[in-house]
């Protein structure tokens, strides 16, 4: 039967194992799928987008399991008092097609992104990071700034988001964590003496949060922000002086940073950078950016990661999801009372 993993498991199994121990078990995770990035099959997402928003579907499979997510982007919801980001995913069985494993996906999202992150900037960043810049203080902050502790020990955080509340909110929660906040007045504040900076914006439009005057030699940068054709973050003089690292050339291209740079402007794979098909930071002064739009094959990784953890606990409980009549060939049987024969 189909074992449900739901907002309840979900947060009883964060809470239990701590959020610092399931980013580094997913880090390890993705890892292991990047690594073998060329055995799945990779399409873009399938995005269906409306004015206030857009819903996506992120299909992929390894031909042994298929997964999906079910996933959407609506800037303008937290002021009806809803998520911004919301998610649910499917693992099933290629064998049968069967679906074996539906779980939440709007934290299992937020781990994901903050590993993906962690897992880039571990090959990517300078290994003496120690100040990691949060442009956007939204949900996914505080994943970021564990991810990034988790990862590369950071503890030092500078923060900057229009919205005070949400600063507020951060350092509530990260402060009785253990980490020194700095709350910036500007961008140029916020990236002063950074060695990392993770722009996580949600605003559908072209802007401009960081120009390249603001990156300095040797900075990573982190473009997270909820990505969608027509929305960037970055001055594209960054892109032109940085080395640019991506999960799927042709969804980033549509949908990340590189809308702003001719077709053919060079990139790098995550997975070529993980596998040593390509290196990953060559001096210490290089920019490097990963531009990050999430990807099918990560929520797969998350999917896996989640039910490996839970399967046979508590946390899961089984659904019925598949109609199985006695003889799979009378599916009517199920909805029709059998007429005795006279």
């Amino acid at each position: 039967m189909t074992q449900l993993l739901d907002v309840d498991g979900m947060t009883r199994w964060i809470r239990t194992e701590g959020v610092e121990r399931i980013l580094l078990r997913m880090v390890g995770c993705l890892e292991e799928d990047f690594r073998r990035w060329e055995q799945f099959e990779r399409i873009p997402r399938i995005a269906s987008h409306s004015p206030g928003g857009v819903i996506e579907l992120m299909p992929t499979t390894d031909g042994h399991d298929y997964s999906f997510k079910y996933v959407n982007g609506h800037p303008g919801n937290p002021a009806r008092g809803l998520q911004t980001v919301t998610a649910f995913g499917v693992l099933a069985d290629v064998g049968t097609g069967y679906p074996v494993f539906v779980s939440e996906m709007t934290l299992l999202t937020a781990l994901r992104t903050a590993a993906t992150s962690a897992l880039a900037a571990r090959v990517l960043a300078r290994p003496d990071a120690e100040v990691l810049a949060l442009i956007g203080a939204g949900s996914q902050a505080e994943f970021q700034a564990l991810a990034f502790r988790a990862v590369l020990g950071i503890e030092e955080l500078r923060v900057l988001d229009l919205d005070p509340a949400a600063v507020t909110k951060l350092r509530a929660n990260l402060a009785p964590l253990g980490f020194r906040i700095h709350v910036a007045r500007s961008v140029d504040d916020v990236v002063d003496g950074a060695d990392v900076v993770t722009t996580c914006t949600a605003d559908k439009s072209r802007a401009r949060v960081l120009c390249s005057e603001q990156v300095a030699p040797g900075v990573h940068l982190n473009a997270i922000g909820g990505d969608c054709p027509g929305k960037t973050e970055l001055d594209p003089r960054i892109l032109e002086r940085a080395r640019v690292v991506v999960e799927h050339t042709a969804q980033t291209r549509i949908e990340g940073e590189l809308q702003q740079m001719p077709p053919d402007f060079p990139v790098t794979e995550l997975w070529q950078v993980l596998t040593g098909a390509a290196p990953g930071r060559t001096r210490e002064d290089e920019v490097t950016l990963f531009d990050s739009v999430g990807f099918a094959i990560a929520d797969f990784s998350a999917l896996r990661c989640a039910r490996d953890a839970t399967l046979g606990t508590d946390l899961v409980h089984p659904i019925g999801l598949v109609a199985e009549p006695e003889d799979p060939k009378d599916l009517f049987s199920l909805v029709h009372a059998p007429v005795p024969v006279r």
